[in-house]
């Protein structure tokens, strides 16, 4: 299966061919006639997640606060490309108080050292011992409890008796 930015390449190299196999000037396009170090005037293919960082949201956050004039506002996004849904989540994050995850990045998590893996793991393995604990606990007492409804003898019985003689 071929993806889409190869048969995006494979359609504008072929144009390209066929323009310029056809030997007039006028049919040669104007992406192969431009020099390099030009712009392609063209929309991209493919769109490019745009990333604000913190200083950057809350900058904008501030002048938009200050905007007093009717339409002042849709200026500011005009001018900084943005949409009024940015302001509005932007503002709901910075009323929450998460100001520092503002900036916070996406994707994985930092990779731990060897230590951190080692407390980690240590960690997890003491959890998991105290869960087991309290639930032989929660057995062996379920247990006395029988064996005195039953009337059988328990291990603390046994020993009283024991100690007596």
């Amino acid at each position: 299966m071929m993806s889409d930015r190869k048969k995006l390449k494979m359609v504008s190299s072929t144009n390209a061919v066929e323009a310029a196999g056809a030997g007039t000037a006028s049919a040669v396009s104007t992406a192969a006639t431009a020099p390099r170090g030009a712009p392609d005037p063209e929309v991209r293919a493919l769109a490019k997640r745009r990333q604000f960082n913190a200083a950057y949201k809350l900058s904008v956050l501030e002048e938009a606060d200050r905007c007093a004039s009717p339409g002042a506002i849709g200026a500011l996004l005009r001018r900084e490309g943005l949409y009024s849904s940015h302001l509005t989540m932007w503002r709901r994050e910075r009323e929450a108080g998460s100001l520092a995850a503002l900036g916070r990045r996406r994707g994985r998590k930092a990779k731990l050292t060897p230590e951190q893996r080692r407390i980690a793991a240590l960690e997890a393995r003491n959890a998991r011992l105290e869960r087991e604990l309290e639930q032989a606990r929660t057995i062996i007492g379920v247990q006395k409890k029988l064996c005195t409804l039953l009337g059988l003898p328990t291990a603390e019985s046994i020993e009283d008796t024991g100690s007596e003689s």
